[in-house]
């Protein structure tokens, strides 16, 4: 899905969340190398969530939209057999980061976060299975909490995870951090080992560029640990889990963006 900078820069509810949007004039082009320094110096003071081996010979990291349907497309039917294939034999280490193009994307990042380092992947992978029907709603809000009550949430847990606005803040931050300093013109973007990669991407497109990468004497660890720091990514399953650490932070300023009415689809 790409965007335009103004696009990115208004968290415009109004928008159609599963709307395609232009493209930026500047941007970085496929195969495009990007400083590997400053891509795993992200901004916005959010921990990243890594998943897998933390001393793999390949890093990928994707940048991702809730409602981005190219997104939903890709942890929908690519990310599992990717996910077995390399991050779970210790060749990958994977990181996904928000891309924040709307407030319906901030809305379920934020939810995320609430639900805690265990639920965190299991609470984007729901939203994007269910991309169609909050997506497209005329109340895109009721939408949402509908489904986070089936994720464990409350009222009260809802309403103070969408109330974060340090976290709503450092979002913008490593939003704006990918368009200015990666060039980013679409969701999702991957990174493999710094090689830019946009738009959609099949398990055989992203073998073609790790495989190369892999040492030929590559030998999987025993057991592939994720950085504790960084929190982990818990597998997504077929039913929405409850998340079991929701409680509300002491101190979180209202975020000032409300969610309005989503047109449907185009």
């Amino acid at each position: 899905m790409n965007f335009t900078r103004r696009d990115t820069l208004i968290l415009a509810a109004a928008a159609s969340a599963l709307s395609l949007c232009g493209v930026v004039t500047a941007q970085a082009a496929e195969g495009d190398v990007v400083d590997v320094a400053k891509l795993m110096a992200p901004a916005g003071d959010i921990p990243d969530k890594v998943q897998g081996n933390p001393d793999a010979p390949v890093t990928v990291i994707e940048y991702a939209s809730p409602t981005c349907p190219h997104c939903a497309q890709f942890h929908n039917e690519v990310y599992e057999p990717f996910k077995a294939a390399y991050v779970d034999t210790g060749k990958v280490k994977f990181i996904l980061r928000p891309f924040v193009r709307n407030v319906l994307d901030a809305a379920i990042f934020m939810l995320a976060e609430a639900a805690g380092p265990e639920q965190y992947n299991n609470v984007l992978a729901t939203y994007f299975r269910t991309q169609n029907n909050w997506g497209t709603s005329a109340t895109p809000r009721d939408a949402i909490f509908d489904i986070a009550k089936q994720l464990g949430f409350t009222q009260e847990s809802f309403d103070t995870a969408l109330t974060n606005q340090a976290l709503f803040t450092g979002m913008e931050a490593q939003r704006d951090q990918a368009l200015d300093e990666f060039g980013m013109t679409g969701t999702p973007t991957f990174y493999v080992n710094g090689k830019t990669l946009s738009g959609a991407k099949t398990l055989e497109q992203l073998a073609a560029e790790i495989d190369p990468l892999v040492p030929a004497d590559f030998v999987a660890p025993a057991a592939t640990t994720e950085q504790p720091a960084a929190g982990a990514m818990a597998p997504a399953t077929d039913t929405m889990a409850p998340a079991n650490t929701m409680a509300p932070a002491n101190t979180m300023a209202p975020a000032t963006d409300s969610m309005a009415p989503a047109p449907a689809q185009q």
